[in-house]
């Protein structure tokens, strides 16, 4: 019996922002530090592969007003308590939980009824009851659906959460359940002048993605689910990390991830399925993506999806994988993907799928 995911949908903040214009300017001119961090900020960001950013914060753009995180009439960043950003969280996270959630429901003409089970993903912030029960009551779901959260993994627990799906299709053939991940990670800012800080401030973003899968096979499109694998690499479990802070989460993003990843490609993929026509590996950063490209020995196009997501949103943490397979998903070649995500441990999530 297999398992399907019928579509996949993503959403992003109204607001925008041009990475290697506005967002680097603005943070040279506003981080702490002498010459050299603001010429190390200079190149941290017109070297990252990003082109544009999404947040729910409106305080940075050019025609926007004093809010939580900057003080327009005193030129001030301003320093938030962890509680006030989390207001924000539950605020726009509700949101674009039901957003996602309703256009899959729309997009695969699913009755709300027949959801049997919602699996939502977030490690950005927390609320109860949470954003599995905002789909339920403003979806128009049934009261008795079952409902999972999994929370504070970092950016691959996109594909734990549809493994547990997968997992619970094959134990009931009937099951119909929506995976949705939303991460707001603009809004654990940090003007710090710390290397770590910098990198991390430079690359994330924020982002909703989602799928409906089911063991119905779609009469059009969709992904055959295959195989799901974990990894935890030898090192690294002081190079990414993610704490709960008082001002915002902290997060840990060290310039040694891109090279413990390419040291461990081999091992975490082996063996290596020979029949892989489709990329979709994580953007966490440019780095990344030249570092795998190099470890596997693929060709220049083989990660367009994710360079392509890189640039057009920056790192949406967990919900970042679901926009690369969406891209590929709608391209018109069929074949196996492979998806890779990673976050802290070092852990290296891996799932395949067929484009029939």
């Amino acid at each position: 019996m297999n398992t399907w995911i019928h579509d996949i949908v993503t959403d992003v903040p109204t607001h925008a922002y041009d990475q290697n214009g506005f967002v680097r300017e603005f943070m040279k001119e506003h981080v702490p530090g002498d010459r050299m961090t603001k010429a190390i900020l200079h190149k941290i960001y017109s070297a990252s592969g990003i082109g544009t950013r999404h947040s729910v914060i409106p305080d940075f753009a050019p025609d926007g007003e004093t809010g939580l995180y900057f003080d327009r009439e005193t030129n001030q960043i301003l320093n938030p308590g962890t509680g006030d950003r989390n207001v924000l969280y539950k605020i726009w996270a509700s949101k674009l939980f039901v957003n996602v959630a309703k256009t899959l429901l729309e997009t695969t003409q699913t009755p709300p009824e027949s959801i049997t089970h919602v699996i939502t993903v977030s490690c950005t912030g927390f609320y109860a009851p949470g954003p599995d029960y905002d789909i339920v009551r403003q979806c128009g779901l049934h009261d008795h659906v079952r409902r999972y959260h999994i929370g504070f993994m970092g950016c691959y627990a996109a594909i734990p959460a549809m493994k547990l799906a997968q997992t619970i299709c094959l134990a009931e053939p009937d099951a119909v359940i929506l995976v949705v991940s939303v991460e707001l990670c603009t809004l654990h800012l940090n003007f710090s002048g710390d290397t770590d800080a910098m990198l991390s401030a430079s690359v994330f973003a924020d982002g909703a993605s989602g799928v409906l899968m089911s063991t119905k096979q779609p009469k059009k499109g969709g992904l055959r689910v295959g195989d799901f694998r974990t990894r935890l690499t030898p090192q690294g479990e002081e190079d990414m990390a993610w704490t709960i802070g008082d001002h915002g989460f902290d997060m840990v993003l060290s310039s040694y991830v891109p090279d413990i990843l390419q040291s461990n490609l081999h091992d975490i993929l082996a063996p290596l399925p020979s029949d892989i026509t489709h990329w979709a590996i994580h953007p966490g950063g440019r780095a990344i993506l030249d570092k795998v490209e190099q470890g596997l020995n693929l060709p220049e196009t083989a990660l367009w999806a994710s360079r392509e997501v890189l640039n057009n949103y920056g790192n949406m943490s967990s919900a970042t994988i679901l926009f690369v397979m969406k891209a590929l998903m709608t391209s018109p070649e069929p074949g196996r993907m492979l998806a890779m995500a990673f976050g802290p441990g070092l852990t290296v999530e891996t799932a395949t799928f067929e484009k029939p």
